[in-house]
């Protein structure tokens, strides 16, 4: 049903269109977010890192639960913003990673409980991946969470990118933003190593190419 209503939506969201979001919304069944569900229903007073496009949802549904919410487009800042710094010997660019930081995740000294960072390290550049989980990790609070999702493929209609709305359901709600290439497809080893160090990692399994982790750490 999903790939049915990607290609009457898709051509909505090429990658020259601005940033936003396009089109309905369409369910889609998540058991990461249903577990991650009860924690934000019964431990009010949470501080949420939600990546992506700003959604309206996602705020009143959250701060609704009492919890308090910072919102950064990782992937849209990564790519229109000025990182690129020239390129190395092997032709390989070169980024500024400590900018980027300092723009999309300057937290002003706060620490968070959760990070709803859906598929943002599917997209982001190489050189980026693995500063962002770093630097989220000395960002949050003992047994904080991070809920990603990762793609399992890079071609096709899988590698799409969504922006991704939660419900108070065990669906969370998928609709077309600004699309970027899609940089990679992360392996469970992957995964484990790019959160080597962090105490827990519960994988979900989903029927989309699309695989669901919760890490803590």
């Amino acid at each position: 049903m999903l790939s049915r209503w990607l290609e009457k939506r898709q051509e909505n969201a090429s990658a020259g269109s601005g940033p936003g979001l396009f089109g309905t919304k369409e369910p889609r069944h998540s058991g990461a977010w249903s577990a991650l569900r009860k924690r934000l229903q019964s431990e009010p007073g949470l501080r949420v890192i939600d990546t992506g496009y700003t959604s309206p949802t996602n705020i009143n549904y959250l701060t609704g639960l009492g919890q308090s919410i910072f919102l950064t487009d990782l992937v849209y800042d990564a790519w229109t913003g000025d990182w690129k710094k020239g390129e190395d010997e092997d032709g390989n660019p070169i980024w500024d990673v400590e900018g980027y930081l300092a723009r999309s995740l300057d937290f002003a000294g706060r620490t968070f409980d959760v990070v709803l960072l859906w598929t943002a390290l599917d997209y982001l550049p190489e050189a980026l991946v693995a500063p962002v989980v770093t630097h989220l990790a000395t960002a949050m609070n003992p047994g904080g969470q991070v809920m990603a999702f990762f793609h399992t493929k890079t071609q096709g209609d899988e590698a799409t990118r969504f922006r991704y709305h939660v419900t108070d359901t065990d669906d969370v709600d998928v609709q077309l933003t600004q699309q970027f290439p899609i940089q990679r497809a992360f392996t469970n080893r992957s995964i484990e190593r790019l959160f080597a160090g962090w105490s827990g990692h519960r994988q979900f399994l989903a029927k989309d190419s699309v695989s669901e982790v919760i890490m803590t750490l």
